[in-house]
C-alpha cells in the first residue's frame, strides 16, 4: 500500500494443505504487503504453512509472528528462516518473542531478553556465514560449524514481539520491526513509539489483533468477543495505558478458567474489545485500522478468525477494509 503504511493478514496454523495459499494470494491480489502466521501452543508449526504461502505469493513479505528460542534452539531458527528465505527469494522475516503459555510445560522462560539477543546474534552470524563461534550466557556457537547449504541472503528483517519494556529496547537497537501482538490500541502504539526513543525511529510498529469482519457489526463484535477473552486476561496487565478495573480482570480471568466464553465475552465492553480486536462492519473495521496507522503504527496486522466464516471475512478484509484504507490516505 502507499503512504509508507501497510497491511498485513496474520493465520492461525490450524488449517488443511492448501487453504494458506489461497488466502494468501487473495491478499497478495488486494495489495497486502504481508502474510504471516501464528506459531502458537498447540497448533500447527508455522513453517509448513508459509512454505506453502511461499511457493504461491510473488509479492507479500512472509515470516512467523513469532518464534521463540525457548522451545526452538538459535541453531534451528537459523535454519527455519533460511529455508523460508530461499522458498520465497527473498521475502522472508523472522519474528522473535519470548513466548506466552510456556510455563504449563516446564519450560525455563528466565532471562528473556538476554535469550532473544543470543538467539538473534546466533541466526544472524549463520546467516552472514560467520564461522568463529560464539559464547553467550544462554546460548553458544561452536566455533568453525555453521549452514551446511548456500543461504538466499546474508541476512534477514527481524520482528520482534513484545509488551515489555526491556525488549522493546532490545528492537530499538536490532530490529526491523516490532509487534504489538495481540492489541488494537492507538494509546499503546503512541507509548511504544515514545519507548522506541530515537534510536528506534526506524523500527516500525506493527499492531496486530483479532478481527472479526461482517455486514452484521452486532454479530462480528460478539463473536470477537468470545475470541479475545482468554487474551484480555493475559496481556492487559501489560499495557499501562489501559485502566482495568482489578475486580473485573478477576471475574473475567475466573470466568476464563471455568471455560465460560459466554460469560467471559460478556464482562468486555465496547472500549476494552476495541483496545484488542478490530470488530465489526468493514467501515468499522477500517476506520479502526485508520486511527491505529494515524497515532503511529506501520502496518494493521488483521489476526484470526477474520469473520464468522473465516473465507467470508476475509473477502471482505480485501473488497472492502482494505480499499477503503487505500482511498483514506490518497
Amino acid at each position: 500500500m502507499s503512504g509508507g503504511r501497510e497491511l498485513g493478514l496474520a493465520l492461525q496454523t490450524n488449517k488443511r494443505p492448501g487453504a494458506y495459499a489461497e488466502l494468501a494470494r487473495l491478499a497478495e491480489d488486494a495489495g497486502f504487503d504481508v502474510v504471516t502466521v501464528y506459531n502458537d501452543l498447540w497448533f500447527q508449526p508455522a513453517l509448513p504453512a508459509l512454505l506453502e504461502i511461499a511457493r504461491e505469493t510473488r509479492q507479500v513479505r512472509v515470516g512467523p509472528s513469532c518464534l521463540n528460542p525457548f522451545t526452538v534452539h538459535p541453531v534451528e531458527l537459523a535454519g527455519q528462516v533460511a529455508t523460508l528465505d530461499l522458498a520465497s527469494g527473498g521475502r522472508a522475516f523472522l519474528g522473535l518473542a519470548a513466548g506466552a503459555w510456556l510455563g504449563e510445560l516446564g519450560v525455563d522462560q528466565r532471562h528473556p531478553v538476554t535469550a532473544i539477543r543470543e538467539a538473534w546474534e546466533i541466526v544472524s552470524r549463520l546467516l552472514a556465514g560467520d564461522r568463529n563461534g560464539f559464547t553467550g550466557s544462554v546460548f553458544s556457537l561452536p566455533a568453525g560449524q555453521g549452514l551446511a547449504y548456500a543461504t538466499e541472503r546474508p541476512a534477514v528483517p527481524l520482528l520482534v514481539g513484545t509488551w515489555s519494556p526491556r525488549l522493546t529496547a532490545f528492537a530499538a537497537e536490532r530490529a526491523d520491526e516490532l509487534k504489538l501482538g495481540g492489541s488494537a490500541s492507538s494509546d499503546l502504539v503512541r507509548l511504544t513509539r515514545g519507548r522506541l526513543g530515537p534510536e528506534g525511529r526506524r523500527v516500525g510498529i506493527v499492531a496486530g489483533a483479532v478481527c472479526v469482519v461482517d455486514l452484521d457489526g452486532e454479530q462480528a463484535r460478539e463473536h470477537a468477543r468470545r475470541q479475545v477473552a482468554m487474551y484480555v486476561d493475559v496481556v492487559a496487565g501489560f499495557d499501562p495505558t489501559l485502566d482495568f478495573d482489578p475486580e473485573l480482570r478477576s471475574a473475567l480471568a475466573a470466568r476464563v478458567r471455568a471455560g465460560d466464553e459466554a460469560g467471559a465475552a460478556r464482562l468486555i465492553s465496547d472500549d476494552l474489545l476495541d483496545r484488542f480486536a478490530f470488530a465489526g462492519t468493514p467501515r468499522q473495521v477500517a476506520e479502526h485500522a485508520e486511527a491505529v496507522l494515524a497515532a503511529g503504527a506501520l502496518r494493521v496486522d488483521f489476526g484470526t478468525p477474520h469473520g464468522l466464516v473465516e473465507r467470508a471475512g476475509v473477502d471482505l478484509l480485501v473488497e472492502q477494509v482494505a480499499p477503503a484504507l487505500t482511498h483514506a490516505r490518497s
